[in-house]
């Protein structure tokens, strides 16, 4: 890749090498990732390099203001070049200088199966109340997961789905389900103001990017029990994990009562982590999490600790632990007896299974 002057460039570049992540920083060549690689292009861009970079991209992007910005420190939005893709910008100041990252996403949401999701997880769309949870790691492909299971919703039921994400990604075409997408500082203040009022907006299923809080984390578990079905996600890995960051969110006083209440309206986990493929670029491996009572009964009594083990032994074809997804992937040939070792949860178990 060769060096770039304008930001035009830099896109058509990076979307046509398939790069996921293009970084903007002064002191650095223009960076791209490539199958989780970081790769380098041309001259060190300095400070005023960066600066001309980025007022290009605000330019692209409708001739958004770039004040907020300045004054911040950071500003977050998408924006799309018709032919090309759209992109998800995060802008920040580094060392006084002027830097971002921006994240490639393709203008059609690829098929499940290319993504390596599986029938299990989609399969979850059947249900039409509370609360889904998809988390993982940072660039794990969680918001291209939930992203699937709106498209499946959207081409298989009648339904109003509200979207509420931070900023747009995938953009949904209404098929049979009418998609409202809203953007947080767009469209919408925040996600509890967007949340609260989507309540009143006749939803069947609300997409809700990201659970912050405990007041949208509260909301979220209302609105999952008051009968609609809300998809969100978090940034933790495993379903225990999940439970318990969520119950410790509130003050000591109220866990109890959350607890409860969450028992009552989780219908799934599924925690994600991208691995690397043998062959080159990445794979997605999962751990899905089913309600059942037992389960619901162990949120409840505080004893999530043990719900490690349920999904360890499960013989069901809808609950599945991490360890045992990369074993799956080591088994069929897509992943190496290493990878399988480095990104799972036991490693002396994971030892013994592989032989």
């Amino acid at each position: 890749m060769s060096d770039f002057t304008n930001a035009s460039s830099v896109l058509q570049t990076a979307t046509s090498a398939h790069a996921s992540d293009i970084f903007i920083v002064a002191g650095l060549p223009l960076s791209y990732k490539v199958h989780g690689a970081i790769q380098s292009s041309g001259d060190r861009l300095m400070p005023d390099n960066t600066e001309a970079l980025i007022e290009d991209i605000y330019r692209l992007a409708g001739n958004r203001s770039m004040q907020r910005f300045l004054e911040c420190g950071d500003d977050d939005f998408s924006f799309a070049i018709p032919g090309l893709s759209r992109y998800r910008v995060s802008t920040y100041k580094q060392r006084g200088s002027l830097a971002a990252v921006i994240r490639v996403i393709a203008f059609e949401l690829p098929h499940p199966d290319e993504l390596g999701i599986p029938p299990v997880i989609l399969g979850l769309t059947s249900m039409t109340k509370g609360l889904i949870l998809v988390t993982g790691p940072a660039g794990s492909g969680k918001s291209t997961t939930l992203s699937c299971l709106v498209e499946r919703i959207n081409t298989t039921r009648e339904n109003h789905i509200i979207t509420l994400e931070d900023p747009l990604e995938f953009l949904h075409r209404h098929k049979k389900s009418i998609v409202s997408q809203r953007e947080i500082s767009t469209d919408t203040d925040n996600y509890l103001t967007a949340l609260r009022a989507a309540l009143r907006q006749s939803p069947d299923v609300i997409l809700l990017g990201e659970m912050r809080d405990h007041e949208t984390i509260q909301t979220a578990m209302t609105a999952a029990e008051t009968g609609h079905l809300v998809l969100s996600s978090l940034h933790t890995i495993g379903a225990a994990n999940t439970i318990s960051r969520i119950i410790d969110v509130f003050d000591a006083s109220q866990q109890h009562q959350i607890a409860v209440q969450l028992s009552m309206v989780l219908r799934a986990v599924v925690s994600q982590q991208l691995v690397p493929a043998v062959g080159g670029g990445m794979i997605p491996a999962f751990e899905i999490m089913v309600m059942t009572p037992a389960i619901s009964n162990m949120i409840r009594d505080n004893k999530t600790h043990q719900i490690e083990g349920i999904i360890y032994t499960s013989a069901k074809e809808d609950m599945i632990s991490m360890d045992n997804s990369l074993l799956q992937l080591y088994r069929a040939g897509r992943i190496t007896k290493e990878t399988a070792l480095q990104h799972c949860t036991n490693a002396e178990m994971m030892k013994k299974k592989l032989g």
